[in-house]
């Protein structure tokens, strides 16, 4: 890295930084503001910034990005919910390529520039922007507050289809460009090159995790978490499988075994604050840098063809999206109707499409119409959705009333924490050990933080109505978990075999679903859950 590269950096942290102020202070969307910064340092020409090329953004970005966004995910929660997250991250992918070409197809007879572009360069088009870039939908989803089970959909579909969507588009890009290969053979292959990256990722985010639990240091655990992240994701690529997938694998892995039974409460706050910064410092450079790349005039130019990818992406992503969730209501992971569109309008696009479209062959036919067209669509999705996500789902219910949801949760835990402590107080009164002075000290302090927490709930803005729902929705998840750990406890002293404890926590999982679904501002878990 030159002096010059250096000074780059360090000035892409600056803006970074002044943009994450501005962003909070007029209450914009970090990834949108950060889009906007890039594209007006960019025209101005004022910084000569990296050029965000294919090596740079799967050596350097994806790794530490995914594997933060998975270290981060509940395995356990996300595998309630595993055929959304698998049917719209796998066959949803497939599909959408399909869709978006058959629609790029038919839009062709109607546009002159699109004359010729044909189903092979349709599919290309179609691969190439099937992802929902993590980077973009991830940070997005929590800065909006998006529900948790909504989150973990959003996140583990989008983490799990970008590694898809590479393969997909190297596949495709075989077949436009007239290699050799069948139907069956893209098969094979698929499978081939996701099952060794899962195979990879879980090796070494199991070895990880082994060697954390024998190890309290937290730089050495977090130099170990830094070797898996991109140790799994360089390794899975030396031999021809995703690096994304496994990525994925060794973040799941790591963040759910790993920071979990082989890190003490200090060492996993230690690792857990490094990964967040890391996570928002990629992801700052990445935003600026697609900025950067985006040439406006040369959109300009081709704007109708933009407008047209856009609307055909778009769409169908919805019929994806809908498909998926309408098929989902004949088991009991059923997605609520606003959960679908926030689904199909999360659909952004990011930094992946964009290196996807310029590593195309430079003598590929309409090479700079594919372009353009998944440069514009990047743009407008992150525009157009993301400065429209919040005042959306705010209209669909999805996210209004949780800031009083919150500060309810907050004084109410506050009380019981105070309950506590005054409790094991009243305990060490009858010890001698303990100088009775200190104790009433101590207990002056609990007793006026519970009047404060009082205080708080009686002012909190929440009706009666609503504390109940929330009272109730809490009290239905501790009973939900003592059922599972009693289904497990039965299990392990052999009073039902596995299949009727399979059976079991199916049933106990799917009612969580229902509640995390029902349980949204202006739901009421009271009168959805009695039905069931």
């Amino acid at each position: 890295m030159t002096a010059e590269t250096e000074t780059v950096v360090v000035l892409l942290f600056v803006v970074a930084s002044l943009v994450a102020i501005g962003a909070r202070k007029f209450r914009l969307p970090y990834t949108v503001a950060l889009i906007l910064v890039g594209l007006a340092l960019g025209g101005l020409q004022l910084l000569d910034a990296p050029q965000l090329t294919q090596n740079v953004l799967f050596l350097v970005f994806l790794p530490g990005l995914i594997f933060e966004a998975a270290f981060h995910i509940d395995f356990e929660r996300l595998w309630r919910d595993h055929l959304a997250v698998l049917g719209l991250a796998i066959p949803g992918v497939a599909a959408s390529i399909g869709i978006t070409a058959a629609l790029l197809v038919f839009a062709s007879a109607e546009v002159p520039q699109l004359h010729g572009i044909g189903w092979a360069l349709s599919l290309v088009f179609g691969a190439a922007v099937a992802a929902t870039d993590p980077i973009s939908v991830v940070s997005l989803f929590k800065e909006v507050g998006a529900p948790r089970r909504l989150r973990l959909l959003i996140e583990g579909e989008s983490l799990l289809n970008d590694g898809t969507s590479i393969v997909f588009f190297t596949l495709v890009l075989a077949l436009a460009t007239g290699a050799p290969t069948s139907a069956s053979r893209m098969v094979v292959d698929f499978g081939l090159v996701v099952g060794g990256g899962v195979a990879v990722g879980g090796v070494i985010g199991l070895l990880v995790s082994l060697m954390t639990r024998r190890i309290d240091d937290a730089m050495v655990e977090i130099t170990l978490t830094t070797v898996a992240a991109y140790g799994s994701f360089l390794a899975a690529e030396k031999l021809g499988f995703s690096g994304v997938i496994s990525a994925v694998a060794a973040g799941l892995i790591c963040g759910n075994y790993g920071a979990r039974t082989g890190m003490t409460p200090s060492t996993r706050v230690a690792v857990e604050t490094f990964w967040e910064y890391a996570g928002f410092a990629l992801n700052s450079l990445v935003f600026l840098l697609m900025g950067f790349q985006i040439r406006i005039d040369t959109l300009l130019a081709a704007w109708p063809i933009i407008l047209i990818a856009y609307l055909v992406v778009t769409l169908a992503r919805g019929l994806v999206v809908f498909g998926t969730t309408g098929l989902l209501t004949m088991t009991r992971a059923r997605i609520p109707l606003s959960w679908s569109v926030i689904l199909t309008w999360g659909g952004l696009r990011g930094a992946l499409s964009m290196v996807l479209a310029l590593s195309l062959p430079v003598d590929l036919p309409l090479r700079d119409v594919i372009v353009n067209a998944v440069f514009g669509v990047v743009l407008l999705t992150i525009l157009v959705q993301g400065l429209t996500m919040t005042p959306l789902a705010r209209w669909l219910g999805v996210i209004g009333g949780r800031e009083k949801i919150v500060a309810y949760e907050v004084s109410r835990t506050r009380i019981q924490l105070a309950n506590d402590v005054l409790s094991r107080i009243g305990q060490l009164r009858h010890s001698s050990r303990v100088d009775s002075q200190a104790l009433d000290a101590i207990e002056a302090e609990y007793r006026q933080r519970l009047d404060e927490a009082h205080a708080e709930l009686d002012q909190a803005e929440f009706d009666e109505v609503d504390r109940l729902r929330e009272d109730v929705a809490q009290l239905r998840r501790r009973m939900l978990l003592i059922e599972k750990k009693e289904a497990i406890e039965s299990r392990r002293h052999g009073s039902i075999g596995d299949e009727a404890f399979n059976q079991l926590l199916a049933d106990i999982n799917a009612r969580f679903l229902e509640l995390e679904s029902a349980g949204l501002p202006g739901g009421n878990p009271i009168q959805d859950n009695a039905t069931n």
